[in-house]
């Protein structure tokens, strides 16, 4: 995947640096304040983020103790998250492509994540044995996204706006939960739990949210 549609991206989405992270902002959906917390991660002591764009959850999670690690592909939002976030203790950041990352990293965490992140942008087939060898045994993957357009599945090509700019795309990869579900637990997935979380208002997006554990007597390699 390119860097320069993320770093247009990053570019288009600029906003002030001068808000705070707190315990309170890791959320999973598009709505400020509505739908599930980290509460989904369990409880883990160890946390990477797979395209963590800003840094902000990152930052939370650190606040409340975890050791978190954000990757993203974008030099523009790791420089913005490192700048805004690099002082808080337990919070580091990568700037790197997340396949690449993943396969060439020799730690374990105890939960993977990715919020309308780098998951959704790669093939399931790649990176989700990447991610249950990167999981810790009873580590837990949580990710979410938008849902498929209905009859629109698998891999979905756009272009990033302008239209009269050099072109630049992107692939993403999109499934119903029941499939996300089938294929998480082909890949050795175990209490997985796959829905649409409606938003607030019903006439709007919900966010597919997927969470997944690793049996605790999975093998992986050493954490730390």
């Amino acid at each position: 995947m390119s860097s320069r549609y993320w770093n247009r991206y990053a570019s288009r989405t600029a906003r002030a640096e001068d808000s705070l992270a707190t315990t309170d902002t890791f959320g999973w959906t598009q709505y400020p304040a509505h739908g599930p917390g980290p509460e989904l991660l369990g409880q883990p002591r160890t946390a990477l983020d797979l395209g963590c764009c800003h840094g902000d959850a990152v930052a939370a999670l650190a606040m409340r103790g975890v050791d978190a690690t954000g990757v993203d592909l974008s030099g523009v939002q790791y420089e913005r998250a490192c700048r805004q976030w690099g002082r808080v203790p337990g919070a580091r950041f990568e700037h790197v492509d997340v396949l690449e990352f993943l396969a060439g990293s020799d730690r374990a965490w105890e939960a993977i994540y990715s919020i309308w992140g780098a998951l959704w942008f790669l093939d399931p087939a790649v990176v989700l044995p990447l991610v249950r060898e990167r999981l810790t045994p009873g580590g837990k993957l949580v990710f979410s996204h938008a849902p498929p357009v209905p009859g629109a599945y698998g891999i979905q090509g756009t272009y990033g706006a302008l239209f009269s700019a050099e072109p630049q795309w992107v692939y993403r990869w999109s499934y119903e939960p029941e499939m996300w579900a089938e294929m998480l637990r082909a890949r050795g997935f175990r209490s997985v739990h796959a829905r649409v979380e409606a938003a607030p208002d019903p006439a709007q997006l919900g966010t597919l949210i997927v969470e997944a554990q690793l049996r605790a007597s999975e093998k992986s390699v050493p954490d730390g």
